[in-house]
């Protein structure tokens, strides 16, 4: 992924997959808590940082850098098909409601 400056990659839950994210180049700011309105897992991450989210965790990430925030996700269990790529989180959003 590539999050623009300034920009997140919106408030999420997975239910039923813990996800990996690896942060490749920039600054975030990672929030993750039991429900929307109660985000208390507060952190700055940056280049070569690992988070984990947890099945079941709300969770979002800023770029709170001044350049766009590189990243990349693994899911288990795999929460797209294999060869997925979604140009813009407009089309990332749009996939997950039609799932």
């Amino acid at each position: 992924m590539s999050i623009p400056v300034g920009c997140d990659i919106g408030l999420e839950q997975h239910t039923e997959t813990d996800q990996f994210l690896r942060i490749e180049d920039g600054q975030a700011k990672v929030m993750m808590g039991d429900s929307e309105e109660s985000l208390t897992f507060i952190q700055t991450a940056e280049k070569d940082f690992a988070i984990i989210v947890p099945a079941g965790k709300w969770h979002n990430i800023i770029n709170i850098g001044n350049k766009p925030l590189k990243l990349y996700s693994i899911y288990s269990p795999v929460e797209h098909p294999h060869g997925t790529v979604h140009k813009t989180q407009e089309e990332a959003e749009e996939a997950e409601h039609h799932n």
